[in-house]
């Protein structure tokens, strides 16, 4: 490789890895319930005496509903992206993400503005710059779509969460000495001459992926569990004894999740 072609490798990689994250400027936060400006503060990793300067506030009397403006991180949602994606690549935890924008569903879009919360940092070590986060079982485009097929197929119409399930039941199987070990030879396996997904016999696993099923399939490959870690999962009013007389490690929507 040329000296030229690594240095445009090179800044492609850093533009990925910060995303489109902006420089620290004035955003807007709405109080909720149980905040306090040390709390806040806490958040984004400003004081409190910075909260009352920006917001000409005259104590630290704050209620719900109300807008504060926060120095804060701000980023721009790109498409494929997620929440649990988006605190992945920044080194934030999902909840502190949620709670800086008071987002708790799952719903985002590109071009929305989201605020970053702060990270903890000290004189003698700064924060780590975002990075590129890692799959968690390799994976190549075919395997990604393949993926997303099998939620489509199996869960379009249950919430985002139970989606994302679906696809970590697969890597948890990939995961598991009980079953092959990737994803394509997972979805197509057979047990006794059965096929373990049933889209795949019914050929309801060769229909488009929804752009929806993709984002959760990508989400699960990334660490996103919200299985906890299940090997199987099935419509609540399946009547399979041996299914149910699993230990139930996740109900959401009308999915059971079991190991």
């Amino acid at each position: 490789m040329t000296k030229h072609k690594s240095l445009k490798t090179l800044l492609a990689t850093l533009f990925f890895c910060v995303g489109l994250s902006s420089p620290v400027f004035a955003s807007d936060y709405k109080v909720s319930s149980g905040d306090s400006l040390y709390k806040i503060g806490q958040l984004f990793n400003v004081s409190s005496d910075t909260i009352i300067k920006n917001n000409n506030l005259k104590g630290n009397t704050i209620h719900p509903g109300q807008v504060l403006n926060i120095p804060c991180n701000t980023y721009t949602v790109k498409s494929g992206d997620s929440l649990f994606l988006i605190s992945k690549a920044q080194g934030i935890s999902l909840y502190n993400l949620r709670k800086a924008n008071n987002k708790w569903d799952d719903t985002i879009y590109p071009g929305q503005a989201l605020n970053l919360p702060g990270k903890t940092s000290s004189n003698t070590s700064p924060a780590p710059a975002p990075t590129t986060p890692k799959p968690i079982v390799n994976y190549t485009e075919s395997d990604l779509d393949l993926l997303a097929r099998l939620i489509t197929a199996e869960a379009q119409s249950e919430p985002y969460r139970a989606q994302v399930a679906v696809a970590s039941v697969v890597i948890n199987r990939i995961k598991s000495s009980q079953f092959p070990n990737s994803i394509s030879s997972v979805i197509y396996q057979k047990s006794d001459g059965y096929y373990q997904f049933t889209p795949v016999l019914n050929g309801w696993i060769n229909k488009p992926a929804t752009e929806t099923s993709k984002k959760a399939a990508k989400e699960a490959l990334y660490g996103s569990d919200p299985s906890k870690a299940a090997l199987y999962y099935f419509d609540n009013t399946a009547t399979n004894k041996w299914l149910w007389s699993k230990p139930i490690t996740a109900r959401i929507g009308n999915m059971v999740y079991v190991k």
